[in-house]
């Protein structure tokens, strides 16, 4: 694990024990920490490491403690530990937070922080995978693996890799990314945020942490709309990548598990990262052809009598369900869930694929309204009933595709649940 000196001594408070919590509170403890930890549900209670104090001290004394750790997924915006902390005048952070603190202490290394509403889980992965091809010693955290103080620290001239969400970002204050990428910005997460702008304004802070000499990797259309100023770093525009380097796009026929326009864009991203960590063109070719994907991310489940299934539940908003409907031609669509907007409207340059539509969830009945005048639509609920549905009727050239636009709290505890509970469906078939 990850421990500092930096840490010791001090009282920190940990509020959510899963798995980014449990990592933390190990951490601090062996770091030499004092740490008092809660979470609502017992059981997570139960995981807490020994030397940990349990208490629930959202309503006590917070001036007690040197700082508050809370894990990401709690909505800071709703929960009453923000303003208790406010008029305590105690700061909250994440772990992504402590492991920026505890970074002076580590072997020289490097890192790379990947952020984004859509593809950062692949680019984060590709980077990764690209650099550990290479012979690089690499770990890759953040939203993505492991939690980032779980893991060993690296050798000296080691890259950490991390995947950053939004939430994540709100909760850091100082990780200084030697290369920060941001593959885009569209409306998400707006149950956390005021608005859009306050969400894309959480994106950005990924940048206003960098300190001068420090790369950039963004998108010209970010660039513009969010007048990204660059002063003091250097930039690097994901559309520009493949014009200034012995790589052509056309290679993308020989990367299997990057295909369509959107892993053209992680990949442009990718390319350009390793490039300023002074990777060989020979190394990242390399990389991008050996790459196997991730689960729930188009994930080709099974072919049976001529019928695809694909898991795609890492979509969890209509921006990206819309590649992989651009992906195949004839597609049974299974979606529904959770709904973060009131529209498909990302998703409707590809409804001349749909076969049918197949809905579930909370969202089920609005999406069966705005589908029904453009397909054939079944409201089933549950993903048992749309699997079932949707592979009877499916024909030979056919793709049975979950892509469900929404996020799935509504009948799953995460997309990894609803991905693993539609791959068990599709092999009982």
């Amino acid at each position: 694990m990850i421990a500092a000196r930096a840490f010791a001594g001090k009282h920190y408070a940990v509020l959510g024990l899963a798995r980014s919590g449990l990592a933390t509170v190990e951490a601090l403890l062996a770091s030499g920490a004092k740490v008092t930890a809660w979470d609502d549900k017992e059981e997570a209670r139960a995981k807490a490491p020994a030397g940990v104090e349990l208490e629930d001290f959202v309503d006590g004394d917070l001036k007690r403690f040197d700082s508050i750790v809370v894990t990401p997924g709690l909505p800071l915006n709703r929960h009453s530990i923000a303003q208790r902390a406010r008029e305590a005048g105690v700061e909250i952070i994440g772990d992504i937070e402590l492991f920026a603190r505890a970074r002076a202490e580590l072997p020289p290394h490097k890192v790379v922080g990947i952020t984004g509403t859509n593809g950062k889980s692949t680019t984060t992965a590709l980077v990764h995978h690209i650099l550990k091809t290479a012979g690089w010693p690499t770990e890759m955290g953040g939203n993505i693996g492991l939690p980032i103080l779980a893991q060993d620290p690296l050798p000296e001239g080691g890259v950490y890799v991390l995947e950053l969400s939004s939430y994540q970002i709100d909760l850091t204050k100082s990780l200084d990314c030697d290369v920060a990428v941001l593959l885009n910005i569209t409306p998400d997460h707006l149950d956390r945020y005021e608005d859009f702008e306050a969400y894309a304004a959480s994106k950005l802070r990924l940048f206003e942490m960098q300190t001068p000499e420090h790369n950039m990797v963004v998108s010209v259309t970010e660039a513009r709309d969010f007048d990204i100023p660059s002063q003091g770093v250097v930039a690097s525009f994901i559309e520009d990548v493949f014009d200034f380097k012995a790589l052509k796009p056309s290679e993308q026929r020989n990367w299997a598990a990057l295909q369509g326009p959107h892993n053209l864009e992680n990949a442009s991203a990718s390319v350009e990262v390793c490039d300023i960590l002074k990777l060989s063109i020979e190394q990242i070719r390399d990389g991008l052809r050996t790459y196997p994907g991730l689960p729930h991310r188009m994930e080709r489940i099974r072919e049976k009598e001529g019928v695809l299934y694909v898991n795609d539940s890492k979509a969890t908003n209509p921006t990206a369900t819309a590649p992989a409907l651009a992906a195949f031609p004839k597609i049974r669509w299974i979606l529904g869930g959770q709904a973060k907007t009131d529209n498909l409207d990302e998703c409707a340059p590809h409804f001349g694929h749909v076969v049918k539509a197949y809905t579930i969830g909370e969202a089920g009945e609005m999406f069966a309204t705005l589908l029904s005048p453009q397909m054939e639509v079944a409201e089933c609920v549950t993903l048992d009933e749309a699997v079932r549905a949707a592979a009877s009727e499916a024909l030979a050239g056919e793709t049975v595709l979950l892509s469900p636009a929404c996020a799935s709290f509504d009948q799953f505890r995460d997309f990894e649940a609803r991905g693993d509970a539609f791959r068990a469906l599709v092999g009982e078939l």
